[in-house]
């Protein structure tokens, strides 16, 4: 390595306390999900009851996999998390294509889905910010384009800021990801208190509705789920896993913690309590905003709330018109804050790779303030390309094109894939405690081997419907992640032809 180089090449600090490391937790998860996707879930399954059901079995996949990933974290605290824990109990190549998958699709697609769901909010009180207000126009290929709208561009600006700004070393980033994240969960925790307390109504779902039978409410199968139908007395719950995606989504990157566990102080102790304090307070604001949107609303105006955001719709029916501008100013800072999470943590993964020689040497350098700047400049441009597509559509008897938004497949493609990487990160936790028995284990998973057991097993519920009832977009995930493989043999055979050179230096120094 040469002189400059290594002048620049300097290690992570341990700068993390169990506060910052908890706000990480909690800021990657509360995002603009839990603000947005309850209206999807209800009209699906028809009934509060089984929409606070979906909630609460997302719930129980969070706090589980958070219960076993923090016996993996306490085990293996190094930068990557999932990519070392994988390494560990599988192998490299395993261990590879779960940081592809990360890179490509995963933590990239969540932050380029994020910031366009920041710039949305923000078209709420801007009305230039929009889709449809072109820099540049659409340039179409087949079923997709690629455009550049002030929607679009602001998207893109505030993904190159926070990168930016995490450039500027850990306690920069730390600090606006606590201020942030303290701001947002206080916003919904006022949410969930004026829902409970001044939107209580008799017109609520909750009391205007039936619990549990959808079709008393109006609901049909083949309104809601058609593709279901064939499945018989199967097809509800088959429809319920469906259902769960959005919750799923909504409660993901609680493992982003992980990924910097190189930098966290006392990680033994500190990373567990991070992930069990972080996933508990969030699971639990996330099922009381649900009942406040069920006692608030009524069935169909939960179902149908404009654009899906029902927090607003609620907001707009306890307070009026600035309720609406109080919620589009919080999905704002919310959006905003976890982004910051996740550009900070989803760039030590890449960093990790490549510090194996298993990805482009710059990424595994870190800069005079010990962090990984070209890994979080890569990880920065392939989420700001992510935004630039667009759906293409024809209506009916019709040549002009539609343009539309790959949002909603953005997050089909990432909890398809998010749920596999987890399962096998889950699944770690037993398999290294066959394979590596006397690995230091600071703390050991409650409830073992059951608690891993309910994670996978729900885990792999939501998997197997998302296949039946969404294949395209799982698929195209899979497939995506799968290029991986290709990807890993021509690494590993730049890394032996690397050692190989090295070998032969040393030799010709020797004599």
């Amino acid at each position: 390595m040469s002189e400059s180089a290594s002048k620049h090449d300097k290690k992570l600090v341990r700068g993390l306390s169990l506060l910052d490391a908890t706000m990480i937790v909690v800021g990657s998860m509360i995002g603009s999900g839990i603000f947005i996707v309850s209206s999807e879930s209800a009209r699906l399954l028809g009934a509060p009851g089984w929409l606070l059901v979906a909630w609460a079995l997302a719930g129980v996949m969070t706090i589980t996999g958070a219960l076993c990933f923090g016996e993996l974290a306490a085990a293996m605290p190094k930068a990557g998390g999932p990519y070392v824990f994988m390494s560990e109990a599988y192998g490299r190549p395993v261990g590879f294509l779960y940081g592809w998958a990360q890179f490509l699709i995963v933590q990239s697609g969540t932050i380029a889905a994020v910031a366009v769901g920041f710039a949305l909010f923000t078209g709420i009180l801007v009305p230039q910010i929009s889709g449809a207000n072109y820099i540049v126009e659409p340039i179409v290929f087949g079923s997709y384009a690629v455009s550049l709208s002030t929607q679009q561009l602001l998207a893109i600006a505030s993904i190159a800021l926070l990168t930016f700004i995490n450039t500027r070393g850990l306690e920069v980033g730390k600090w606006i990801q606590n201020s942030f994240t303290i701001t947002k969960t206080a916003a919904l925790f006022g949410l969930v208190v004026i829902g409970l307390t001044l939107g209580w109504n008799a017109g609520g779902a909750l009391f205007s509705a039936d619990w549990w039978n959808p079709s008393a409410n109006g609901w049909s199968l083949d309104k809601a789920q058609p593709a279901a139908a064939a499945l018989g007395s199967l097809a509800f719950v088959v429809v319920l896993g469906k259902a769960m995606t959005g919750p799923l989504f909504s409660q993901s990157a609680w493992d982003n913690v992980t990924f910097t566990g190189g930098e966290v102080e006392n990680p033994g102790r500190n990373l567990p309590r991070a992930l069990i304090f972080g996933c508990a307070i969030v699971v639990g604001l996330y099922f009381l905003a649900n009942v406040a949107y069920t006692v608030t609303l009524s069935l169909p105006a939960l179902q149908n709330a404009p654009n899906g955001r029902v927090a607003a719709a609620v907001m707009e029916q306890i307070l009026g018109a600035p309720g609406l501008i109080i919620m589009a100013i919080a999905l704002m800072i919310s959006t905003f804050g976890c982004n910051n999470g996740l550009i900070l943590s989803g760039s030590r993964v890449s960093y990790a790779m490549a510090k194996d020689g298993y990805l482009f040497a710059p990424l595994a350098r870190t800069n005079d303030r010990h962090v990984p700047a070209f890994a979080l400049l890569a990880q920065c441009v392939w989420a700001c390309l992510l935004i630039l597509p667009r759906t293409v559509t024809y209506a009916e008897g019709s040549a002009a094109p539609v343009f539309g938004s790959v949002y909603t497949q953005l997050l089909e493609y990432i909890v398809s894939v998010d749920l596999i990487s987890a399962a096998l990160s889950v699944l770690a936790v037993i398999v290294l405690r066959r394979k590596r028995p006397e690995m230091p284990r600071p703390y050991r998973v409650w409830g073992y081997p059951l608690t891993p057991l309910i994670f996978l097993t729900l885990s792999m519920f939501v998997t197997l419907t998302l296949v039946y009832l969404a294949p395209t977009t799982a698929g195209i995930g899979y497939l995506l992640a799968l290029t991986g493989i290709p990807a890993y043999f021509i690494w590993r055979r730049q890394a032996r032809k690397k050692q190989a050179l090295m070998g032969d230096s040393l030799v010709a120094a020797e004599k």
